[in-house]
């Protein structure tokens, strides 16, 4: 078979079995240096015959022929993918937590980094100690931390603010397919969100933007596909983390907490620009793999 050439010799074959497709996927991937090459290649193989990825690594399938309209996807969702575009936007879905996230092209794809600051902003959120407590994540795209308060947290109400009217399409989306009853998604720039909500907010959350503007990602997928806007964050990358803080301080309740993901390497500048801003108790984590991704600060009383 020529993956590259979308050819088979089907006098011999005819359309592949699951098996063999998942070999020709994970070398076509492997040769175009996607560094998940086998773990892609078997989400592609079960996406398209609408089953688990556990149902094709435990092997079950492998002697299944696929149609010619699968193998069709097959070879389509490969080439998209050896191209970098993000798997994510070829299934349509972001597994984030207990969720699946619908997600594609406009809308910044959740990342499980993420999932260290969402646990922050749960926390607090449980700890808040008032009978129905506010959460905002500001910025919030595809939903994953504020519905993953939402969902965790089914007491509490929760707003996610995005400015994008294309990721919009998705917070709507996946707001109205989740948590309907206890989250609401708002168009809006983070400086003016909510201001019905200003001294009340128990939690607010975020991940924005981050990387400075002349600082080419190392990913590709991050460089071309990632909306810009949910990526760069001006000449030192903290222009979004100043916005975040003041917005924060508008919304949050004395004694209120804020919890935001931001670069690796940018730790003490954000502690600094908290501390200029006001806010007490101010906390730089560690992740699970020891590095300084996330900060917590209080409103002060």
């Amino acid at each position: 078979m020529k993956l590259g050439e979308h050819e088979i010799k089907s006098e011999h074959i005819g359309v592949p079995t699951a098996g063999e497709a998942l070999a020709l996927a994970t070398e076509k991937l492997a040769a175009a240096d996607v560094p998940t090459a086998a773990g892609d290649a078997e989400i592609i193989i079960a996406h398209t015959l609408g089953l688990r990825r556990a149902d094709v690594q435990g092997g079950e399938v492998a002697d299944t022929r696929l149609t010619p309209g699968q193998f069709a996807q097959v070879l389509s969702f490969t080439e998209r993918r050896a191209r970098r575009e993000p798997l994510q936007y070829l299934t349509g879905k972001a597994l984030f937590r207990q969720l699946e996230l619908a997600v594609g092209p406009g809308v910044f794809v959740p990342r499980r980094e993420t999932e260290f600051v969402t646990q922050l902003a749960i926390d607090a959120l449980r700890a808040a100690g008032t009978e129905k407590p506010i959460a905002v994540d500001l910025g919030t795209g595809a939903g994953a931390i504020a519905l993953s308060m939402a969902t965790e947290v089914a007491h509490a109400t929760v707003f996610g603010v995005e400015v994008a009217a294309e990721a919009f399409e998705w917070t709507r989306r996946n707001f109205e397919q989740i948590a309907p009853h206890n989250a609401r998604a708002v168009l809006a720039d983070m400086a003016e969100a909510l201001p019905e909500l200003n001294g009340r907010v128990d939690v607010v959350a975020g991940n924005p933007p981050f990387v400075p503007d002349d600082v080419q990602p190392a990913a590709p997928e991050v460089q071309l596909f990632d909306p810009g806007v949910a990526v760069f964050g001006g000449t030192d990358g903290l222009d979004l983390v100043r916005a975040l803080s003041t917005a924060a301080l508008r919304l949050l309740r004395p004694g209120g907490a804020l919890a935001f993901e931001h670069g690796i390497s940018q730790a003490p500048r954000v502690a600094a620009l908290l501390e200029q801003d006001g806010w007490a108790a101010i906390t730089t984590h560690r992740d699970p793999r020891g590095q300084e991704r996330v900060t917590t600060a209080l409103r002060e009383l």
